[in-house]
């Protein structure tokens, strides 16, 4: 392999100047000479061959566009690139996601981080998200990566499931000899997002007959907190949504505060003047206002005062890998990694209401006591308490509340992983093969175990015991002194608690309600593969090569909730344990033939084809294949066409979820106002379920009462039944380099990937059409979905991914490359290098309800049609200038946020343009560089998406996943090499 990783090297460096930002990975090779390369393996196929041609668009980004970019998180470098969509998580959009806050994941196409496959050095690496097979590229040591290889689209038939969309592929370091240091510091222009960046590395001989490198890593990102830029520093809401003009879309109406203070608002009943607050002084004021007025200040809280735009993170990863040939035909090496992250999210205290406590949303504020006299909780003031009236039917006064816990603690979560990865196996050639099959040569195997764990382990802050809440709540007076009334649960050390007013809430009910969430997950994984590869025979136009081998995957997932958050008492719905496991065992055989070569008008013509089975012990047998070719009628130009059938299994939360709880309205039971005569099929449904029948003997229909209707609830859960999305990919592309230009590259590709049977949750109103009006209302999968009580009311519809969606996305790719020696060819000190990535998107869709009219999402916010990355660089003896330039072309809002609101589709955004620049200059022979960058140059901000509008990230008040939030920034550091 050290062999191997050298002629790909030499390769890179005559398609790249330092700093590079794309190499084109097909054709290139061949336009300067690749013939006489050594043979090589790259992404998307494990037959070695003497150039770099790919029948898939392969693209690379190398160790110098990371380094010239000053890029931290290797998630950064990747986004840029247009092949890629908004990735679900990252550090800046995912602070109000408890479990994964501060996670860094990749998506291919828009089609989700599931469909696209992570390696590092062609191997699998173990989730970072519990039930999921998405990595968290935390994990991965920036410093330490050679290169990234990006194949785009499907790739099953080499690699196996989650390939669909295709393959992000890192390949390591492993030849460096010295030691390395780096040191950086960064900041932004509001003095915020400070970065602090530490490394070292180290390589070196082990003996004559291997090598070791080891590195150690650190990089911290400060938090950026909403209250410090001007767009989210203050509640606001779209303007559009609140007057229906979409022409007001994007203006914005400020203040927009929360109508849950933290001194409380407290509804006695109906009508005027029962409409409770207080004032900054705690005096009672029997109106609330919002927003407050010109003479009344706000009542309403902002919430943007405690929240994070981007989350503080910090990393500690080592990570080490060494080889020796234990014989001329055998060489064994490992890989080490580990890694710690640790990431704290933040947002406002937990607003908290009658509902979350009191299951009936009312709270009793009188109670009875032993002879049957109604007493005054003594906790209430006494306005309020003469405003309220009794409205169930008890007899006793009630209220509702909505309140602010600022007491308690702000919402948070501070989430701690750990990750640790070992590779260990066995590779080399087989001498002498051709002595005893002559027709065979160059024959190469390897056999690898790799075993990885992620744990997890969360706390979350802000949350509260819902039993203990109720208890404090329930307060009498004794001799002049407040006491819980229930002595059980004053032997347990229940404190009152008062809910009116501002700070009213002592430290010690505080410290009595406060429940903080506690989450602990655990992911394994373990593979075992062998691979052997090698040319079999000799045609005219040259050797046909094969590859096959044999893989066997463990995945586990357990991940467990502290015991109120499963049951949902504190505050939140129910959220259950997940834990399961599959394994599979898959085998796999490609071959790589050349039909024609130096023929008039075919310097090369070559087929190839792979194919791959899997049994899945979810699943079952599984299937996947590919099947392309290359044709170069003269050296200049080569097409290249593929074809591939992918797969993707379920996850572990996709199949195991137990569900959590959630209470859906809006809903019509088709079975409402049937009755013994209604014609139909549907009402011939609804009767032959006996509860309904008897429920409509007795009352001559079937009408659920209003009570019935409002206490229907339901779990969003897994389907252990689901089964595989097959995906569909073809490309078709053209590579030119000219002779004439022999620094000149370009390649043109169009991609079709259409996934079927894809999970997609069903809406709960769909399964109950569909189980009644097209099912027989006791079977099948949407019935399944549906449980009803002893009377006939729906009591549960759950929601479940089913294999009946359909995603589709096309497109175009154009890559160039263009390196200049200026001296040469002007008489100009230095070289100049030109990189540049754009997609088009023509079309990109999903349907998650058969028969539906597709939902399309290309040219929606995060999914522009247009997108591109350019890159340049300018060398000059010891000093270096790279500029790169983002382009994110225009888009439009959600379409069906448009159709919902009666608005004109194509009401949108503009593009936006980022620029970015670094400068390096090196000393004493290349042994110290120094280095300045600036991101964002001129500040470009980000669009206008502030709550009401589809993608606005709570408290970025945009798409802060697509679009820069920190604005312009500034570092510097220096690399010491000996």
């Amino acid at each position: 392999m050290k062999g191997n990783q050298a002629a790909v090297g030499r390769c890179f460096r005559t398609a790249l100047l330092a700093g590079s930002a794309i190499v084109l990975a097909a054709g290139v090779a061949n336009a300067q000479g690749s013939d006489t390369l050594e043979e090589i393996v790259v992404t998307g196929s494990r037959i070695a061959r003497s150039n770099l041609t790919e029948t898939s668009p392969l693209q690379v980004i190398g160790s110098d566009k990371i380094e010239a970019q000053g890029i931290i998180n290797i998630q950064d470098a990747l986004i840029q690139n247009p092949t890629f969509g908004t990735p679900g998580f990252s550090r800046t959009n995912s602070n109000f996601d408890i479990q994964n806050s501060g996670v860094a994941t990749v998506d291919l196409r828009n089609l989700g981080s599931s469909r696209t496959l992570v390696l590092v050095n062609g191997r699998r690496f173990v989730a970072g998200i519990p039930g999921s097979s998405a990595v968290d590229l935390n994990t991965i040591p920036t410093a330490m990566v050679e290169r990234v290889e990006i194949l785009t689209g499907g790739s099953s038939s080499v690699y196996g499931s989650d390939a669909v969309a295709g393959v992000v592929n890192f390949i390591m370091k492993k030849d460096f000899e010295g030691v390395q240091a780096e040191a950086r510091y960064g900041i932004s222009e509001e003095s915020d997002d400070i970065e602090k960046v530490g490394n070292v590395m180290i390589g070196g001989k082990i003996g004559s007959r291997g090598h070791a490198l080891a590195y150690f890593g650190y990089t911290e990102q400060g938090a950026v907190y909403s209250r410090n830029r001007s767009r989210s520093a203050i509640d606001q809401q779209s303007l559009g949504t609140l007057t229906g003009n979409p022409d007001d879309a994007f203006s914005v109406r400020r203040p927009y505060y929360s109508t849950n203070p933290p001194q409380g608002r407290f509804v006695a009943g109906n009508g005027a003047g029962t409409n409770f607050t207080f004032d900054r002084n705690n005096n009672l004021l029997n109106s609330f206002s919002q927003n407050g007025s010109d003479t009344r200040e706000a009542d309403g809280y902002n919430r943007s005062a405690m929240r994070t735009i981007a989350i503080p993170t910090t990393r500690y990863v080592a990570a080490t890998n060494a080889d020796y040939e234990v014989t001329d035909w055998a060489k064994a090496f490992v890989e080490l990694n580990y890694s710690k992250t640790r990431t704290q999210s933040r947002l406002e205290p937990f607003p908290l209401a009658t509902n979350n406590v009191f299951p009936s949303n009312r709270w009793n504020v009188q109670y009875r006591n032993s002879a049957g006299t109604i007493i005054d909780n003594p906790l209430v003031p006494a306005a309020i308490m003469a405003a309220a009236t009794d409205r169930d039917g008890d007899g006793l006064k009630d209220i509702q509340f909505n309140r602010r816990l600022s007491e308690i603690d702000n919402r948070g979560s501070q989430n701690n992983r750990e990750t640790f990865r070992a590779a260990i196996g066995l590779d080399g050639q087989i001498p002498g093969i051709e002595r005893v099959i002559p027709t065979f040569s160059n024959w190469r195997w390897d056999t690898s175990y790799v075993y990885g764990q992620t744990t997890q382990s969360q706390t979350s802050t802000g949350a509260v015991n819902v039993l203990n809440f109720r208890q404090a709540l329930d307060v009498e007076s004794v001799g002049g002194v407040l006491q819980c009334r229930d002595a059980v649960a004053r032997a347990q050390g229940c404190v009152p608690l008062n809910m009116f007013g501002y700070n009213t809430i002592s430290k010690a009910a505080a410290d009595y309600v406060r429940a903080d969430q506690s989450r602990n997950a655990v992911i394994n994984q373990k593979v075992v593969q062998a691979n052997a590869s090698g040319t079999i025979f000799e045609l005219p136009a040259g050797p046909v090569g094969i590859a096959f081998g044999y893989e066997n995957r463990l995945e586990e997932s357990d991940a467990k909730n502290d015991a109120l958050t499963q049951a949902g008492l504190n505050g939140s719905n129910k959220n259950p344990n997940i834990k399961g496991s599959f394994r599979v065992s898959e085998f796999y055989g490609e071959t790589n033939v050349p039909l024609l070569a130096d023929l008039p008008m075919v310097k090369e013509l070559t087929a190839n084809g792979a194919i791959r089975f899997a049994d899945y012990s979810t699943v079952g047998n599984v299937t996947s294949w590919s099947a392309g070719g290359d044709y170069a009628p003269i050296s200049d130009v080569r097409f290249r066409l593929s074809y591939a059938q992918s797969i993707r299994a379920p996850n572990i939360g996709e199949l195991y979820n137990p569900g959590i709880q959630t209470f859906p309205t809006g809903l019509i039971d088709p079975c409402s106002g049937v009755t013994a005569t209604t014609a139909g099929q549907t009402a011939a449904t609804c009767r032959s379920i006996q509860s309904i029948a008897d429920r409509i003997a007795a009352q001559g229909s079937f009408t659920p009462t209003q009570s019935e209707l409002q206490g229907i609830s339901g779990f969003n859960r897994g389907n252990p039944n689901l089964g595989e999305e097959t995906g569909k990919s073809w490309t078709i592309g053209t590579v030119l380099t000219p002779r004439f230009a022999p620094d000149f590259a370009f390649t043109v590709d169009y991609f079709n990937i259409k996934i079927e049977d894809a999970a997609a949750s069903v809406g709960r109103q769909y399964a109950l059409d569909q189980c009644y009006r097209n099912g027989d209302g006791k079977s099948g999968m949407y019935c399944s979905l549906i449980t009803r009580n002893g009377d006939g009311a729906l009591q549960y519809i759950d929601q479940s991914s089913l294999n009946v969606g359909v995603v589709k996305t096309t497109g175009i790719d154009f890559t160039a490359t263009y390196n200049l020696d200026l001296e040469e060819n002007f008489n100009l000190p230095g070289q100049l290098g030109f990189r540049a990535a754009y997609t088009l998107m023509l079309k990109g869709y999903q349907i998650n309800v058969p028969g539906e009219d597709p939902d399309p999402f290309v040219g929606e916010i995060g999914a522009s049609k247009h997108r591109a990355n350019i890159d340049v660089n300018y060398a000059w003896n010891d000093l270096s200038l790279n500029v790169t330039t983002r382009y994110i072309g225009p888009a439009r809002l959600e379409n069906t946020f448009l159709t919902s609101n009666g608005w004109p589709d194509g009401k949108g955004i503009g593009a936006k343009i980022y620029n970015d620049a670094q400068i390096r200059y090196r000393l004493f022979d290349d042994k110290l560089e120094m280095f300045f960058g600036v991101d964002n140059i001129f500040n470009t901000k980000a669009p206008n998406l502030v709550s009401g509008l589809p993608s606005s990230v709570t408290g970025a008040e945009t798409d802060s996943a697509t679009y820069d939030v920190i604005g312009r920034g500034y570092y510097g550091g220096v690399k010491v090499t000996f």
